[in-house]
């Protein structure tokens, strides 16, 4: 069982919800709910609105929704408040791109921070 479906099968339980109750909670067909709770290994997370009336469904804050849908999808996430604009321009265009440029991206950003390493290792 993967983070996301930990969270929601934790909550429907706390609750004695279904995913129906869920669903209705968060502006989400059944289906969708379902779906994810049941998937093993997601190979995205879900789009942001969903993930949104996802953690209004569940009652529970956005960002652990989040953060338990990039795991269920196998991708580290940044703990760290954000608080450079920048940054949130460069998060929401990647979300824009569909999976293999993101994963060019993450390619990208991965090697950029070895060379930083190397640099700092070699200083």
């Amino acid at each position: 069982m993967n983070a996301l479906q930990q969270l929601i099968r934790s909550r429907m339980d706390e609750r004695r919800w279904s995913y129906g109750d869920v669903a209705q909670r968060g502006g989400l067909p059944r289906s969708t709910v379902h779906h994810i709770a049941t998937t093993g290994k997601l190979t995205r997370p879900p789009n942001p609105a969903t993930l949104e009336r996802l953690a209004a469904g569940l009652e529970v804050s956005l960002d652990i929704v989040r953060a338990a849908a990039a795991d269920a999808a196998g991708l580290r996430t940044w703990r760290e408040p954000v608080t450079d604009p920048e940054i949130d321009v460069l998060v929401a265009a990647v979300t824009q791109l569909d999976p293999e440029d993101r994963r060019h991206v993450q390619a990208l950003v991965e090697s950029l921070l070895d060379n930083a390493r190397r640099r700092t290792d070699h200083a």
